[in-house]
């Protein structure tokens, strides 16, 4: 009988030794949440040739749950209201936007049915959405960082 209780006491201490010694953090693979948009990418072709960071002062934070998307810009030297309100889709590889409501500049450089279909990389605390042409070359990005 001891001989029983000893192999389960250290049965039970290698798990949690084990445990202790080897977390596995588990990276959300979801774009639920709050981030904040921290630089762009502009592409030649799909590679990328110039990283721009957000400039000083320069906030654009976007907000998915629920399948629904709200975000909002604030440059300090622009007067004018950037900001929607809409539902999204998220697949592995892809994001899809779209708007029901807007500020009246977004709505101004709006396409017809303010549809908005973009190449997703998502990794961890941090993606990318990537604006591609007609035939599927990347154009630009906006990169973001999980601000929860």
């Amino acid at each position: 009988m001891k001989k029983l209780l000893g192999i389960i006491f250290l049965m039970l201490f290698l798990v949690s030794a084990t445990q202790l010694t080897s977390p596995e953090k588990q990276e959300p693979k979801t774009l639920e949440g709050t981030w904040e948009l921290v630089s762009f990418n502009n592409y030649d072709g799909n590679e990328v040739v110039q990283t721009l960071p957000a400039t000083d002062g320069y906030r654009q934070i976007k907000m998915y749950y629920d399948g629904k998307v709200m975000w909002t810009r604030y440059v300090p030297t622009d007067s004018v209201e950037w900001f929607g309100y809409g539902s999204y889709i998220a697949t592995d590889s892809t994001l899809t936007e779209k708007l029901e409501y807007m500020s009246a500049s977004m709505r101004k450089i709006a396409n017809e049915n303010m549809e908005w279909h973009m190449e997703l990389q998502l990794e961890g605390d941090k993606y990318s959405q990537i604006f591609v042409d007609e035939e599927g070359n990347r154009i630009n990005s906006e990169n973001y960082k999980r601000l929860n």
